[in-house]
């Protein structure tokens, strides 16, 4: 009696997935004069298969797992968000970086020809055409006039030498509204169109927030150079070096950020298209005999930029104008103790700022640190390229690709470090000035390059966990 009440209950269970067709008797339905066959309990409510039939019929569950099931794939379809970004998404992003990496170096020109103070005025939407007739360009000539650079340093400029340096800063402007409006509009169609993942469009987000950022840094730093209380009386009219740093870095997070997601999103379609092969990789990278050279690189992507950063400050103190020599700074390595920590940077009557001050505003000393951290990134390079050379567990685990990036590392720091020394010594000449700084951006390229190929990423990890659980075929019994 217990069974009997079991299977009536399974039975009630089962009937809302039961088609008519379950409990009718087709052969009564053909035939009315047949015989009719003694009937057997539940007989109609359990359908005969055949075997090919029972292997493709999902397996019969609890009604807990078939509400567990229900609610997965709900979720599914309710997911805004594809699993992975589109491959346009990465072309896209490479596209912006290296848009970003142009206005970089252009950036740096406009400052080597003192372009960056000849438009006094912050207009975003009406500043976008240059002055066209002679009214405009004379308006335009009267703003400059009364800057303290024309005062000081250019009382002699004529209009149509300030047109130059005009169309500099005016094409610098002009392209980072490029930059912003070529990343905001794609960014918007691509997460309206489902073409990114969720964690994606949260990182394009914070990039289009960050170019909106650095578009204020810049005006920001513009707007220090153009009043008399932003600097020292009778100093050589300049942007601050904190705001030129500043405007500096948020350049190089957004580059690289564009470029780290980008190349992550080819990296990951390219490790779900083999996952047994992409999770060989992993367990390999995993292995902790190269958690030494993994920390080590994430330590060099860290020395470079902040290498890069001490050159922002180089450039707005115009440090490279002094001791135009290497490796001596006049009688010996480094200049006297009292010229790198002078009073004169002091602004407190206990002199408890002389050290920081001194670090972020007296040219020696800031020409000093950047050679000294250029110097310890080209050791640390070298010495993690020895490295990977002489220890044996690294020849065997070390994979192919992150070779070839260790050695674009090397490659692309000894360059770094001759146009440093050449830059120095021939007093900072224009060509050479823009290619140092161009080559800060391609060392840390290479760097985060080779971190990428190094470094296990943990959401393609995850899919490739995910791809590997799923069944690759379904078993079927072979037709007779």
């Amino acid at each position: 009696m217990a069974s009997t009440q079991r299977m009536m209950f399974m039975l009630r269970r089962a009937a809302p997935r039961l088609t008519k067709s379950f409990f009718s008797c087709h052969n009564a339905c053909k035939s009315s004069t047949t015989r009719q066959q003694p009937k057997r309990l539940f007989a109609s409510a359990v359908p005969r298969l055949s075997n090919n039939e029972l292997l493709s019929r999902p397996q019969a569950t609890s009604p807990m797992a078939n509400i567990s099931q229900s609610l997965q794939s709900s979720k599914r379809r309710a997911s805004f968000f594809p699993e992975t970004s589109d491959k346009s998404v990465a072309y896209w992003l490479l596209g912006s970086a290296a848009s970003v990496f142009g206005i970089v170096v252009f950036g740096g020109l406009t400052r080597l020809t003192e372009s960056g103070l000849s438009i006094t005025e912050w207009r975003p939407v009406t500043g976008s055409l240059p002055p066209r007739s002679a009214e405009d360009w004379a308006a335009e000539f009267t703003k400059y006039r009364s800057s303290p650079e024309f005062k000081l340093l250019n009382p002699h400029m004529t209009l149509d030498e300030f047109k130059s340096i005009y169309y500099m800063e005016w094409a610098h402007r002009i392209w980072g509204r490029v930059v912003g409006v070529s990343f905001l509009l794609p960014a918007v169609y691509f997460i309206g169109r489902r073409k990114v993942s969720a964690p994606m469009a949260g990182k394009i987000l914070g990039i289009a927030g960050l170019i909106g950022f650095q578009g204020f840094l810049g005006w920001w730093m513009v707007k220090s150079g153009l009043k008399d209380d932003l600097f020292a009386p009778g100093s050589h009219p300049r942007v601050s070096q904190y705001r030129l740093t500043a405007h500096f870095g948020t350049a190089f997070l957004c580059y690289t950020a564009m470029l780290w997601n980008g190349l992550s999103i080819l990296r990951e379609h390219k490790l779900l298209a083999d996952p047994q092969a992409a999770m060989k990789l992993f367990e390999r990278l995993k292995s902790p005999e190269l958690r030494v050279f993994r920390r080590s690189v994430g330590a060099l992507a860290v020395l470079v930029f902040c290498t890069a950063m001490s050159g922002g400050l180089v450039a707005g103190l115009d440090a490279g104008l002094i001791y135009n020599e290497f490796p001596y700074m006049g009688m010996g390595l480094t200049p006297p103790r009292s010229e790198l920590f002078s009073d004169f940077y002091s602004h407190t009557p206990d002199r408890s700022d002389i050290w920081w001050r001194n670090a972020l505003e007296n040219p020696s000393l800031v020409q000093l640190d950047h050679r000294i951290l250029a110097t310890t990134t080209f050791t640390s390079v070298m010495g993690l390229w020895a490295y990977t050379k002489r220890s044996p567990t690294l020849r065997r685990l070390l994979p192919a690709a992150c070779k070839r990036g260790m050695h674009g590392v090397v490659g692309f720091v000894g360059l770094q470090v001759a146009l440093g020394i050449t830059t120095l010594l021939y007093l900072v000449p224009i060509p050479l000035a823009s290619a140092h700084q161009a080559g800060s951006l391609a060392l840390l390229s290479s760097v985060m390059i080779l971190g990428g190929r190094t470094w296990v990423p943990r959401r393609a990890a995850r899919l490739v966990s995910q791809r590997l659980a799923k069944p690759l075929w379904t078993a079927k019994r072979p037709a007779t």
